[in-house]
């Protein structure tokens, strides 16, 4: 992923919240047969100060991307979508993106049996703890032994990567007023409003401290 000095995202609380709140991510690998992806749940690993992420997949994943052999690379995806230049622009101009992305790579560690029925019950606690009864993966014997039969088939990593490359284009290159107009229009009810990156837009720019229109409303 490219960057640019304006969007660059270097703020390691921030990276971690973005990885918190868009736990499914990409995992690519480089393999001797050719590139490989797979979708997974991530969590952080909070017992670590740095940026560690844990996960699991489903053999045979685990030999399709010969973890542990070489770099993986984790895409982390946050909000993001489609800014029409007619919401805020009558000369000349082409659309854009704005978008919070963050590439994590590094060689995963290969976890215990031990350490993945763990990690695979933070996986579930992180979901599960928002709903009004939590299913908890250990929270009876039945539950239990299915679990203990599911995981099996699963392997589970720690990656803490060496190199991590995080973006965040909220129109960061606009003057207030675009930027207020923008948020008005994703704020709205329009083809392209989404209330989860206008809202990211104003996080950005409330951390510029720029003047912003006051929060919609509207259900």
């Amino acid at each position: 992923m490219r960057q640019n000095p304006s969007f660059t995202l270097a703020d390691t609380e921030e990276i971690k919240r973005l990885i918190r709140e868009n736990p499914w991510a990409i995992l690519v690998s480089q393999t001797d047969a050719g590139p490989v992806a797979s979708h997974y749940p991530v969590v952080l690993d909070e017992s670590r100060d740095d940026i560690s992420i844990v996960t699991h997949v489903g053999r045979p994943d685990e030999q399709l991307h010969e973890l542990g052999e070489h770099e993986l690379l984790v895409i982390i995806q946050g909000p993001h979508g489609y800014i029409s230049p007619g919401w805020y622009d009558e000369k000349p101009a082409v659309p854009t993106w704005n978008f919070m992305a963050a590439h994590l790579t590094g060689v995963p560690e290969i976890l215990s049996d031990e350490e993945n029925w763990q990690v695979l019950g933070r996986l579930v606690d992180h979901f599960e703890d928002r709903m009004p009864a939590p299913r908890r993966m250990a929270g009876t014997s039945e539950n239990e032994a299915y679990a203990a039969r599911i995981v099996s088939g699963t392997v589970g990593m720690r990656l803490t990567p060496t190199r991590i490359v995080a973006k965040n284009k909220m129109s960061q290159n606009r003057d207030v007023e675009t930027v207020q107009t923008i948020i008005t229009q994703l704020e709205g009810e329009g083809p392209y409003a989404d209330a989860r990156l206008a809202a990211e837009m104003r996080r950005t720019h409330k951390r510029l401290l720029r003047p912003l229109p006051p929060e919609s409303t509207a259900p």
